[in-house]
């Protein structure tokens, strides 16, 4: 859904200095299939060792359900860190203590697709309307993180990046991310 280039999702990974296990989905793809793959990673992740799973979901009980469902009896417990934060103080806290982000998918159905490639920023906050929460929660939008204090080993701890062209696919918006030379 965040519709990001690999190229900075490694990145992403490599500055947050945390192994990045990519399983590949087909489009499109079933949840059977989805279910399938996932438990097969989940396998590989316990055979190395890993013993949870964490996962950046805040309210959404039938979410937090499915996953506890799919890990049960894996080896894998899963993990719910943010659960149940009040979002929109979330959403500052994160601002103000140096995450960096741009909006890459917008759901048009929940929120003005002009947002798709908007900097994640308070305010871009105060412009939201109501009923669309500020962490994106309800699927009204998706965010890249390209700078915070979770980045090291990085020029300014930031990925430099660029937010070039909207398009809609599938009946979402996807800002194009890429790389940018530092100014």
């Amino acid at each position: 859904m965040h519709a990001v280039r690999r190229s900075l999702l490694e990145k992403q990974a490599q500055a947050a200095g945390l192994p990045l296990r990519v399983i590949p989905l087909p489009w499109p793809c079933s949840n059977q299939e989805y279910e399938r793959r996932m438990k097969y990673a989940g396998e590989r992740a316990v055979e190395k060792g890993f013993e949870v799973m964490a996962f950046g979901d805040l309210f959404l009980r039938d979410i937090r359900t499915y996953r506890e469902k799919q890990l049960s009896g894996t080896g894998l417990d899963p993990v719910f860190p943010l659960w149940e934060m009040p979002t929109d103080a979330l959403a500052r806290q994160m601002i103000h203590g140096g995450l960096r982000a741009r909006l890459t998918c917008v759901d048009p159905k929940q929120l003005d697709p002009v947002f798709a490639g908007r900097e994640f920023d308070l305010s871009l906050l105060s412009e939201l309307p109501p009923g669309v929460d500020p962490c994106g929660e309800n699927g009204e939008f998706h965010t890249f993180a390209y700078a915070g204090p979770m980045f090291a080993g990085i020029s300014g701890s930031r990925i430099p990046i660029h937010a070039g062209a909207t398009v809609e696919r599938d009946g979402f918006h996807f800002a194009d991310l890429s790389f940018a030379d530092l100014p």
